[in-house]
């Protein structure tokens, strides 16, 4: 398979910032490449993910729900986030940082809510893909040049790649496609690029 792709991102509008906030790194797109955990809420909301759901989440975007050593591992180079989410082996809980009154009951570590015998609940997810950053990534900056893995040459055959524009409410988005060929396939079942307006989901296809 032959797939060459390069195209701009523009945010209208800058991006919300990150950094440190009373101690702890909030919303560090660093701590995600680097960790290769990262959270996911549903797209209807925070809390709204069975297991299932969350499992499809993770594996939607090439990766799985992470372990808790995984979570464990992000939380120690500074992953915080005050919200349960689910975990590998149906285990839930949360990675804190720094201890406070309102997250995580004034302790550090992960708060560990252990393995729910109901599968059903509802809760946030925490997913897991180490090649995310290789292959793909998070991405804020006002302007981005994406590039299909080994450009201007060939990728790999059965690779897919994940690239998330994050954007404030009502921002809008503009690709521009400078350079693009696929396999010849007018099904375009072979080789295709897809563009969604949502990140956790089937859901939002923008177009193909």
């Amino acid at each position: 398979m032959i797939a060459l792709l390069l195209f701009s991102a523009l945010l209208w509008d800058q991006a919300a910032a990150w950094g440190f906030k009373d101690g702890v790194l909030h919303n560090s797109i660093w701590l995600e490449r680097a960790a290769g955990v990262y959270h996911r809420e549903s797209r209807s909301g925070k809390y709204r993910l069975t297991y299932a759901e969350a499992k499809a989440v993770c594996e939607y975007e090439g990766g799985h729900l992470a372990t808790y050593q995984q979570l464990e591992a992000a939380r120690k180079i500074g992953f915080h986030v005050c919200a349960a989410g689910w975990m590998a082996k149906g285990r839930v809980g949360y990675p804190i940082v720094k201890a406070g009154a309102n997250c995580g009951f004034g302790k550090t570590g992960i708060v560990d809510y252990g393995i729910r015998l109901n599968r059903s609940e509802r809760w946030d997810a925490y997913c897991y893909n180490p090649n995310g950053k290789e292959c793909g990534g998070v991405f804020t900056e006002p302007r981005h040049v994406f590039r299909s893995p080994g450009y201007p040459g060939q990728y790999e055959n059965e690779q897919i790649c994940y690239w998330h524009i994050r954007a404030k409410y009502g921002q809008r988005i503009r690709l521009q496609f400078l350079e693009f060929e696929v396999e010849e396939d007018t099904a375009c079942l072979a080789d295709a690029l897809e563009v969604y307006d949502s990140y956790d989901d089937v859901t939002g296809l923008v177009g193909r």
